[in-house]
């Protein structure tokens, strides 16, 4: 059992394979958090938690006029409010009678088997062969009856546990959640601790930047409807001086789609909290007698080898514990070429055929039309929201078009924007109502389109009527799900004004309505997210999406970075990633090397290229199969930070038993007359020999020295050159 509660103790012990967790009921019953870190066994920690009378801090009245008991300065597992803590909290809850005040206090808590489930909201998995339990812990408001559930699940082999809260509503009257956090984690001594976060934009996901934990309240959040370009729900604390191979790390990923906030506070004593979980900017959600709430899930881990140990954990459990689709592990994933480069919004059937007959002398085996097929759809004013074949493109009608391809031996994919509408559209001229809108105002348009309120019923309806009739209708192996714009003009013409706090989160539950009535129900289609490229990459997409297109700028050399930063918390076999004419300075087999960092495929037009281009696309879309299992199960190396000044970027693939492993060495700034350049491997068994090939030589070496000494990388080579060295073991 990973869940051991001491009686007499009153402790909660928590164990992964390598770590552990505790909690404890505490003095008047409020619930303590005592430690996470490395496994240690079951002994009472509470020892760590002095008291003192710390000057003016608020005492609970029960405690008997104790001033040295204040929750201003007690590590807690979940705040209270308006109880004397004045640190960030986890909940803001406006009662029945009008007050702001919660006080909960534990009551009871339950241990089973198996990972918990939210109403709503994906959560992770457990496999036939994971040993996961679950804890939960009861506080309750003895004034107002409202309960808070913490939610612990412990997947025991990953390291990983995912948890959430429940709100219930045990009193005679409504209750307004203004904010509720996923959890809280107080550390008792933050001031040595760093943040590291990934922001970013459009066209440049998932940056890393790295700060110290200063006396401030310190936030990640997005407040754009979406997980967004700017920001990842995605946050790590890690010791100052933590790098990719020691340190303690711990890492923090939000299941949530939506607009989200992360917050970080070091506090007067030097403890630090974090709070993560729904925005609460322009959230108000009330809970009526009875009824409950649910918040994400949070999956968390810690690692003490460093930053590439906490990345190399969710990277596992990102693979194995979040999507069931056969397309994360049974099945191998086709090169495909997405014809929007080549074609943007005019081309035909016909063209569509030329296309697929020019790349599949690439090695290309799918081919996956964009926007431009549905409704009245010339440009991206209009037509959004008609999912109906334009049979003046496609005039031999879809189940022909796809028939054509298959019989070229090629799979055939299909692009859909579900959530937006174009004012000039069917849909839009029957539904003005649909849209989000605030009476009285224009509508925000972004990209030139309104975006539908997916919070209502009759809209997931219709999107999921209208997108199954598609994907029935014709032998459809591959869908590109995208989003192109932030959700603004917050409003439902569904709900009364005294609920429009409601509509974000909403919205979001109902757009996983609409993928579990799509993606679920078409299990043997491959699904992939986009939401103008990165724009809305998180975990709580993965469920759903075995992939996601991680940026839609594919120059290669900003991809070293966007990559770099991605694999903070998600593993190449999730991340989309083309060879595209973008940067024609960078050979072919440079851009093809990067997008083996990701899924690999084409984003250009096969009918203009020549024929020494389609014979090296072919050459690298046998590379790309030949390293498949490595590149999309291997365990991940981050070699060489590309955010730093560096003359070169480099990154490893090594299988699970160590028996090979891939390093990709990108030259960036190889200056004349330099000094030799020597890569140093990771993760190899060191007393055992490999031979390496790679830059036309081929010699052996033992992992010892391939780890400590390095492979040497040829100096005198064209800029931007790719080096591929595959590592076999001897014996």
């Amino acid at each position: 059992m990973s869940i051991l509660y001491n009686e007499s103790k009153k402790t909660f012990s928590l164990h992964t394979f390598r770590t552990t967790y505790q909690l404890k009921i505490g003095n008047l019953n409020y619930v303590n958090h005592l430690y996470y870190g490395s496994t240690i066994h079951d002994e009472d920690l509470s020892f760590l938690i002095r008291r003192y009378d710390r000057g003016f801090s608020g005492n609970p009245y029960d405690s008997l006029k104790e001033r040295t008991f204040s929750l201003d300065a007690q590590p807690q597992e979940f705040t209270t409010q308006q109880q004397g803590d004045f640190r960030i909290n986890s909940i803001e809850v406006q009662n029945a009678d009008g007050s702001f005040s919660f006080d909960g206090r534990y009551v009871s808590h339950t241990v089973y088997k198996g990972p918990f489930t939210l109403n709503g909201l994906p959560t992770a998995f457990a496999r036939e062969t994971d040993t996961v339990d679950t804890l939960e812990i009861v506080l309750e408001d003895a004034v107002t009856k409202v309960r808070v559930t913490l939610l612990y699940s412990v997947f025991e082999e990953a390291d990983v546990i995912m948890r959430a809260v429940r709100v219930h509503n045990g009193g005679d009257g409504e209750i307004k959640l203004k904010r509720i956090m996923s959890f809280n984690m107080d550390y008792m001594n933050g001031k040595n601790l760093d943040l590291i976060s990934l922001p970013g934009r459009y066209g440049q996901e998932r940056q890393v930047e790295r700060q110290p934990l200063t006396h401030h309240v310190h936030k990640v959040r997005s407040g754009r409807g979406i997980s967004s370009h700017q920001q990842n729900p995605f946050i790590a604390l890690v010791e100052r001086n933590a790098n990719e191979e020691y340190g303690e790390c711990y890492g923090f990923a939000l299941m949530y789609s939506g607009s989200f906030l992360a917050e970080v506070e070091l506090d007067q004593y030097d403890q630090a909290r974090l709070v993560m979980g729904i925005n609460d900017r322009l959230f108000s959600y009330p809970v009526a007698p009875g009824e409950d709430f649910d918040t994400p899930a949070v999956l968390m881990t810690y690692s003490h080898k460093g930053l590439g140990g906490m990345s190399r954990k969710y990277h596992n459990f990102i693979r194995n514990n979040l999507n069931k689709s056969k397309f994360v592990r049974d099945v191998k994933r086709p090169v495909l070429i997405n014809t929007w480069e080549a074609a943007f919004f005019t081309f035909d059937d016909v063209k569509l055929v030329e296309i697929a007959k020019a790349a599949k002398g690439m090695g290309v085996e799918m081919v996956v039309m964009d926007d431009g097929w549905f409704g009245k759809r010339d440009d991206d004013n209009s037509g959004l929201g008609d999912w109906y074949v334009n049979e003046k493109k496609i005039k031999c009608g879809l189940t022909e078009l796809v028939r054509q391809i298959n019989d070229l031996g090629m799979k055939f994919g299909i692009w859909f924007e579900p959530e937006m509408v174009s004012e000039d559209s069917d849909l839009y001229r029957a539904h003005p109502d649909w849209v989000m809108e605030i009476p009285g105002r224009h509508a925000v348009r972004s990209r030139n389109q309104l975006v539908l309120d997916v919070g209502r019923k009759e809209v997931q309806d219709y999107l999921i009527e209208s997108i199954n009739r598609i994907l029935d209708s014709a032998n459809i192996y591959y869908v590109k799900w995208d989003d192109n714009r932030a959700i603004t003009d917050l409003w439902s013409n569904s709900l009364p004004a005294e609920r429009q706090g409601e509509v974000s989160h909403r919205y979001v539950l109902g757009l996983y309505r609409v993928m579990d009535g799509i993606i679920k129900t078409h299990p043997n289609i491959m699904f992939e997210g986009c939401a103008g490229g990165g724009g809305r990459f998180d975990t709580a997409m993965l469920t759903y999406f075995v992939q996601y297109w991680s940026s839609d700028n594919t120059k290669p050399l900003d991809n070293l970075k966007l990559h770099y930063g991605s694999s903070f918390l998600y593993p190449t076999c999730t991340m989309g990633a083309h060879v595209s004419n973008a940067s024609p300075m960078v050979p072919l087999e440079t851009k093809a090397a990067i997008a083996m960092c990701g899924t690999f495929g084409y984003e250009l037009d096969a009918t203009k290229l020549k024929k020494k281009e389609i014979q090296a696309c072919k050459r690298m879309s046998n590379l790309y199969h030949k390293y498949y299992d490595l590149n999309f199960f291997g365990d991940y190396y981050r070699l060489v930070n590309p955010f730093e000044q560096v003359n070169l970027v480099a990154w490893e693939s090594v299988a699970k038993d160590r028996s090979e492993a891939l390093v990709t060495v990108i030259t960036v700034n190889l200056t004349m007359n330099g000094p030799q350049e020597y890569i140093k491997c990771r993760g190899l068994e060191p007393n055992r020999l490999y031979t390496i090939e790679g830059d036309g030589e081929k010699y052996t070496a033992s992992g010892m020295a391939l780890m400590h000494a390095g492979i040497p990388v040829p100096r005198e080579v064209p800029d931007f050159t790719a080096f591929i060295y595959h590592l076999k073991a001897i014996g």
